[in-house]
C-alpha cells in the first residue's frame, strides 16, 4: 500500500524540505490511512488500487501520473513533483521518468522492490533520457508506521460471516 500527491507549484529550494514539502507528503500520508476503509479517485491523488480495480498495473504512483496528466492537459510533468509514502517499485519509477516529473519525495525505502534507491536506482540512471532528483526519508517514521499497521490488518484473519438457515 503506498499512496501518492502531486503539486506542480514551483520549487522553493531544490532538494529542500521545508513546511511545504511537508504538507504535500502529509497529505499523501492521509490518503494512504484513508485508502484502507474506503474508494476511489480524487485528481492528482491516489492510493494503491490493485486489490479494488483488479488491475497490477494500479499503484499509487502511476494512477496519480494518470491523473495529474488528465488534469494539466499533458503526459509531460516536468513542472510537478510527486510525494509517496513509499519508494517506488521498477515499474512505478520507469513511469516517473517517462513522464518527465521533476522531482520524487518519498518516505520509507522499500527492501523488497524499491527501484529508486534500495534495490535500483532507475530515476537517476544517467543512460535514460531523463532524471528526476529525488529526496529519501521525507516522514519516514510515519510512513513504515502506517504502512506496519495496513499490512498488520491484512494478516489478522477476517471473520467468516454465519451461514444462513
Amino acid at each position: 500500500m503506498s499512496s501518492a500527491a502531486f503539486s506542480n507549484l514551483p520549487a522553493a529550494d531544490a532538494l529542500a524540505v521545508g513546511e511545504r514539502e511537508l504538507a504535500f507528503m502529509r497529505r499523501a500520508l492521509a490518503e494512504a490511512e484513508a485508502a484502507a476503509g474506503r474508494g476511489d479517485t480524487i485528481v492528482a491523488v491516489a492510493h494503491n488500487e490493485r486489490e479494488t480495480g483488479s488491475d497490477p498495473t494500479a499503484h499509487a504512483e502511476i494512477l496519480a501520473l494518470r491523473r495529474a496528466a488528465a488534469a494539466l492537459g499533458s503526459w509531460r510533468l516536468n513542472e510537478a513533483d510527486l510525494f509517496v509514502t513509499m519508494e517506488p517499485c521498477p515499474m512505478c519509477a520507469g513511469a516517473l521518468v517517462n513522464a518527465r516529473i521533476r522531482r520524487l519525495y518519498f518516505g520509507c525505502d522499500d527492501p523488497k522492490a524499491g527501484a529508486v534507491r534500495t534495490l535500483y536506482n532507475l530515476v537517476e540512471d544517467a543512460r535514460l533520457n531523463h532524471r528526476v532528483e529525488v529526496v529519501p526519508g521525507v516522514l519516514a517514521a510515519e510512513g513504515a508506521s502506517l504502512l506496519r499497521a495496513f499490512f498488520s490488518r491484512l494478516r489478522q484473519p477476517q471473520p467468516t460471516p454465519p451461514k444462513e438457515s
